[in-house]
């Protein structure tokens, strides 16, 4: 059974940090581009970073480029998105999402009907 399950959401105050974890069961993320999507009250969801199956390609959001960094450990089926400089804006439910691929050429983008399975998401709430 595909399975992805988000961790390390919670409360901070604008300016700390967060580690998302997105850990995968019932397939192996070797083969698969993972996204981060968010959806907020009264917003649509968007797509905030996503790495590609080679490692070498990854995606973000203009929102928060320079601020979020996704990476992912194979051996641990796991992919990560730090959040630094967190901003009240960033508040949302989270969610991971993964798309088979079978060429290290499909780079991910940060469209959510590319993806074939998600996650239930994890909450990040950033307040003063």
């Amino acid at each position: 059974q595909v399975q992805l399950v988000e961790s390390g959401g919670g409360s901070v105050q604008p300016g700390g940090s967060l580690r998302l974890s997105c850990t995968a069961s019932g397939f192996t993320i070797d083969y698969s581009n993972i996204g981060w999507f968010r959806l907020a009250p009264g917003k649509e969801r968007e797509g905030v970073s996503c790495i590609s199956r080679n490692d070498d390609s990854t995606h973000y959001a203009d929102s928060v480029k320079g601020r979020f960094s996704i990476s992912r450990d194979n051996a641990k089926n796991t992919v990560y998105l730090q959040m630094n400089n967190l901003k009240p804006e960033d508040t949302g439910v989270y969610y991971c999402a993964a798309e088979a691929v079978f060429t290290v050429q499909q780079i991910c983008h940060l469209r959510g009907h590319d993806y074939d399975d998600w996650g239930q998401g994890t909450q990040v709430t950033v307040s003063s």
